[in-house]
Formats: C-alpha cells, sequence, structure tokens
C-alpha cells in the first residue's frame, strides 16, 4: 500500500543512538525508507522519524548489509542514498505537523489510517513533502519562459520533455527520482515511469521500417 518493500521491524540502531526504528525499507526506486507508526496523533512522530533518518544515512554500510541478505546483491547495489525517505502513519496529524515537514529538507510523507468496520481500512496521503521541492519549482519556472536558441534533437525528445513538464506540473507534492533507465514520478508510490529517448531508436521513427520498441528491456515501464 505504501509502495515500500519489507525489511525489518523494531530495528535496533544499537546502544550508543539508544533507538528502534519501528520499520525500515526500500521503495519501487531503492530509496532508503524509515516507517514509524503511531496510533493517534502524536506532536512527536516527525522529529522522531527524522532522528532515525539521520542515523539511516550515517549508517549506510549497515543499511546495504540489511538489504543484501535480504533482497539480494542486485538490490543493494541499486540502492538510492540521494533520495532517502520518511514516512510518518498515524491516526491523524495536526496543521503543526504539516507545516513542519515543509520546512525540512528531507522528503517525508503524512499519513493517516482509518478504519471501515473490522476489516478494511484505508490510508490516506496528509501531507507529502519532496526533498527536491525547490529544485522542482526552479525547474518548472524556467520551463515556462521563451524557448532558447537550442533546438531538440528530435520529435521524441520534444515528447519527453513535455511528458516531463505535464507530470510535474500535476503539484507541488510530485518528486521526480532519476535511475540509469528510467524516470519515475511519485506521490508516496510510483504513479509513473518515463523512459528516456534510446538514441538510434528515436531517430528511426522517422522511418518506414524496421520498427523498434523505444522502452528499456530492464524499466518498469511507462
Amino acid at each position: 500500500m505504501l509502495g515500500v518493500r519489507f525489511l525489518v521491524s523494531e530495528y535496533s540502531t544499537g546502544p550508543v543512538h539508544g533507538g528502534r526504528i519501528d520499520t525500515l525499507g526500500i521503495d519501487e526506486n531503492g530509496a532508503p525508507v524509515v516507517i514509524e507508526f503511531k496510533r493517534a496523533t502524536d506532536a512527536g512522530v516527525i522529529n522522531q522519524g527524522l532522528f532515525y533518518l539521520s542515523w539511516l544515512v550515517d549508517h549506510k554500510a549497515e543499511y546495504g548489509h540489511l538489504v543484501r541478505d535480504r533482497l539480494g546483491a542486485p538490490a543493494a547495489a541499486q540502492i538510492l542514498w540521494s533520495a532517502p525517505r520518511l514516512i510518518c502513519v498515524a491516526g491523524n496529524f495536526t496543521r503543526y505537523d504539516v507545516h513542519a515537514i515543509r520546512e525540512h529538507r528531507r522528503s517525508i510523507d503524512l499519513v493517516r489510517y482509518r478504519f471501515f468496520g473490522e476489516d478494511h481500512f484505508g490510508l490516506e496521503t496528509v501531507a507529502s513533502v519532496a526533498a527536491q521541492t525547490a529544485a522542482l519549482r526552479t525547474r518548472r519556472a524556467s520551463e515556462t519562459r521563451a524557448p532558447g536558441p537550442r533546438v531538440a534533437e528530435s520529435a521524441m525528445e520534444e515528447l519527453h520533455a513535455e511528458v516531463d513538464q505535464v507530470l510535474l506540473g500535476l503539484g507541488d507534492d510530485i518528486t521526480k527520482v532519476q535511475r540509469k533507465t528510467y524516470r519515475a514520478y511519485q506521490r508516496l508510490r510510483n504513479f509513473a515511469c518515463v523512459c528516456p529517448p534510446q538514441g538510434t531508436n528515436c531517430s528511426s521513427t522517422s522511418r518506414p521500417t524496421p520498427k523498434r520498441s523505444t522502452s528499456s528491456p530492464d524499466s518498469p515501464g511507462t
């Protein structure tokens, strides 16, 4: 439901740090994730989560060994340390919590759980802040200016740029994650993945034959 692969729960941060992380995971794009759970509204959940997130960033090797043991060497080799995330799940949040996450430079999601009867529950995103929000806003502003002298090399590259602009324009809470073979657009979890133009594949679009796929074989799709 969160788009996160489970690694371990109640993970001890050692005697010096003196804490236990509710859940450690890794998301769809390989980003490390700390998940903190609270039964009701708790003013300390964000600070506690950031405390553990800072510990995680300082213990990359330990986290890497954990991923390797649970998911294998290929997953460990793809860890995206440029975008670690904190997900706080609670019964509710206050307006002060929403304001607080906007003052941090980390990727933080506030998620509220709700019960429906005795057998069902749902998760609702209350607020979501991406670590690169400021950079994305700068890029969006630059993309709305008059085009410069550089002309796109192909129609596929122009389309790729237009898709990027449209997806980022869906809201300030959109996170763009760049991987080697694809670009993911995320609201808590991925809602779109776009493969970049593939050189000769793009230039071959004007030729009648042969037809080629523009998707990378190891990408998650579009």
